[in-house]
């Protein structure tokens, strides 16, 4: 028999001043924000040096609209474009929640080649230091989703250990009561924490971070991976459910998560094998 827990209901604000709450979710945004900025500003000077940590203090800007303005607009467009389109008003309603990792990344990647061009900074060796620091803030954005007790994970088979029953209050979440797997936690330690050890110990070795993509590709084929394993124990949105039903036949239920990783790990692995070493006269001149 497994061991379950009830997760008591956390407010989802955690302070209020004056007319401006401050939410779990935004905090963990800050927070992720600040620390892949002050790693990232050892991290590009680092042999061999792609930018200057001026530079990088300049990217934050970039990088927090890249974030909120990619990952609102992926959710809008992968997951409910029907409901926006019918309530275009809602879209501008983020305190509502609905936020798409895969959109953000499409975001600060058009923030990192805009930036890039005009900086003349080369684009995959900024990238690349980019995504060392990048899972810092997915892990801190899970642990806010448990906080919240929103995107929980299926219902758990009998003999899973530490499975969890989400509150009903003050969201209609899991409202059956049955214990359910704590995907949330599931997913800040391998999209997060494990991935950060490994993008961590990779950006390391001057020889990889030589080979401008490397470690870009790396990231991606990484949080593919780990994400689209974690989806296999998190409930699809309710609004969506399964994708791809007529061919996967049921043998494989798929979720959009893990289709929209798809064309990551694709990315991912091409970014790997294309990578070569830049000769640092070259960096130099780029």
């Amino acid at each position: 028999m497994s061991t379950v827990i009830h997760l008591p209901v956390f407010d989802p604000v955690i302070v209020h001043i004056g007319p401006l709450a401050i939410r779990w979710y935004a905090l963990a945004y800050i927070v992720g924000l600040i620390l892949g900025w002050r790693l990232m500003r050892r991290l590009v000077e680092r042999a061999p040096a792609v930018a200057t940590p001026l530079q990088v203090d300049d990217f934050l800007t970039w990088a927090t609209l890249g974030v909120v303005l990619g990952g609102r607009i992926g959710y809008v467009l992968f997951y409910q474009p029907s409901h926006y389109l019918a309530h275009p008003a809602d879209i501008l309603a983020v305190w509502q929640g609905g936020m798409s990792f895969h959109g953000g990344a499409l975001g600060v990647a058009l923030a990192i080649v805009l930036f890039c061009r005009r900086q003349g900074i080369p684009i995959l060796g900024f990238a690349d230091r980019m995504a060392v620091v990048t899972p810092i803030g997915l892990a801190l954005g899970r642990i806010a989703n448990f906080i919240n007790g929103e995107l929980w994970g299926r219902v758990a088979p009998p003999w899973w250990p530490y499975a969890m029953v989400f509150p009903a209050a003050p969201t209609p979440y899991a409202p059956d009561g049955l214990p359910r797997f704590p995907s949330q936690l599931y997913e800040s330690f391998l999209e997060g924490f494990v991935l950060f050890a490994v993008m961590w110990a990779l950006a390391g070795r001057e020889r990889l971070r030589a080979r401008f993509g490397f470690l870009t590709g790396a990231f991606l084929a990484g949080y593919a991976v780990a994400r689209s394993l974690c989806e296999f124990t998190r409930e699809p949105d309710s609004f969506m459910g399964f994708v791809l039903p007529d061919l996967t036949r049921g043998v494989i239920n798929l979720t959009m998560g893990q289709v929209l990783c798809v064309p990551m790990l694709i990315a991912g692995i091409i970014l790997m094998w294309r990578a070569r070493p830049r000769p640092a006269a070259v960096v130099a001149a780029s």
